[in-house]
């Protein structure tokens, strides 16, 4: 017996100092610093809206079929009537958060790159706008950040100015990707644009990305190719309302993503088209990062800051440690880890993609504008997109031969 305790006694003598070892290790690792944590949170916040606007849809619809074969075919069917129940709802202003614009995690979506609002001229109070934006990219990253959230700063830039962003119709006709969607915009038909243009008076402006679906399709580095020429239902909208058209341009928004481009004229750009002209969107094929390294590959966004300009004033120099301070005065961080060139690539990167914001076109209300003077105001809007493009593409990493191409 005395040999049975002794033994036990031993062996839990083992385990305590295993265990205290075990400790001691664990505590000898580092913790993640403030900055590694910050990076982390980045990047899962950039990947909750990547994937929520490219799976949330289809896999909430896919669901829902398969509860109608069921015993739980009542969730599918209730949620069916309250669809067409609501309807209209996204036309009529929706279900807008307000409480969305401060949201952690699309601060944290917008500090990623980062993106950054500068702007060129005043907005005043007094007047509607339809704001222009370009170019589509692959997901409208830049006009998301700067026209949905309060991250960069919309709401300070321009006081008295609500700004609304306007996505694909057929998007609200989804299953609880609608429910997502309404928290903060709006589908870019005539009657959504009218009520946002109509409603508490003046002070409202309206995103639209113009070139649409058709534009993400040529979206790749370092091509500034707009869909434009025959897009004048925005100007239309503009002089039924007297609302002023504000172009503004997104530097950089191109190199966010890599996209496999298919010629004109080959079999898979035709099916691209097909499939555009029945749902509304085309498929593209693209890549970026990965999530545990900026090396894989993935769908996460590459690091590219966006800025949308106005009047311009400049960032803080990033510090030491790539850091750097956004106008607002919140920090943002390159994140660290697997890409020991990060830091560096997002400072130079500070030059190479900003949006702009540009002077606004002044336009009168008429009821019912006659083709002459859709053309007129559409010309103008170019016009002032051009300028707005050639004053500012040397100070975003363009050279001074670089050319906005409008087809």
């Amino acid at each position: 017996m005395k040999t049975i305790i002794a033994a036990c006694s031993q062996n839990l003598s083992g385990s305590r100092a295993s265990i205290q070892t075990a400790l001691r290790t664990l505590l000898a690792v580092p913790w993640p610093s403030q900055r590694d944590v910050g990076s982390a949170l980045q990047l899962l916040a950039v990947l909750q809206w990547v994937l929520s606007f490219l799976l949330l849809g289809t896999v909430s619809l896919l669901l829902l079929i398969y509860l109608l074969f069921t015993s739980l075919w009542i969730i599918p069917v209730l949620y069916l009537a309250w669809i067409i129940f609501d309807w209209d709802t996204p036309e009529k202003g929706g279900r807008r958060l307000p409480c969305l614009r401060r949201w952690t995690v699309l601060e944290a979506l917008s500090g990623l790159f980062p993106v950054k609002l500068v702007k060129t001229h005043d907005l005043s109070p007094k007047n509607n706008y339809i704001i222009g934006s370009h170019p589509h990219g692959i997901l409208c990253v830049g006009a998301f950040c700067n026209f949905i959230t309060g991250s960069t700063g919309f709401e300070e830039l321009f006081p008295g100015i609500r700004s609304s962003l306007t996505t694909l119709a057929g998007n609200f006709r989804l299953p609880v990707f609608r429910e997502y969607l309404m928290s903060g915009l709006f589908p870019v038909t005539r009657r959504a644009i009218g009520y946002l243009l109509s409603q508490k008076g003046t002070g409202n402006a309206v995103a639209i990305v113009i070139g649409g679906a058709a534009e993400s399709l040529s979206c790749r580095p370092g091509v500034t190719r707009l869909i434009l020429k025959n897009r004048k239902g925005f100007v239309r909208m503009a002089l039924r309302h007297g609302a002023f058209l504000v172009p503004s341009f997104s530097f950089g928004e191109n190199d966010l993503f890599r996209q496999v481009v298919f010629e004109e004229g080959s079999w898979m750009r035709s099916i691209q088209r097909r499939f555009q002209k029945m749902m509304g969107f085309a498929p593209c094929l693209f890549y970026g990062r990965g999530l545990t390294s900026c090396r894989s590959r993935g769908f996460l966004p590459y690091a590219r800051p966006i800025t949308t300009v106005g009047e311009q004033r400049a960032w803080g120099s990033p510090g030491p440690g790539g850091e750097g301070t956004l106008r607002s005065g919140r920090r943002w961080m390159a994140p660290a880890g697997s890409c020991p060139q990060r830091a560096q690539r997002v400072t130079s990167a500070l030059t190479a993609s900003l949006p702009a914001v540009g002077e606004p076109v002044a336009v009168p209300k008429v009821e019912n504008p006659s083709r002459e003077l859709v053309d007129r105001y559409h010309e103008l809007y170019i016009r002032a997109l051009l300028k707005l493009f050639e004053e500012n593409k040397t100070k975003y990493g363009l050279s001074e031969s670089d050319e906005l191409h409008i087809l």
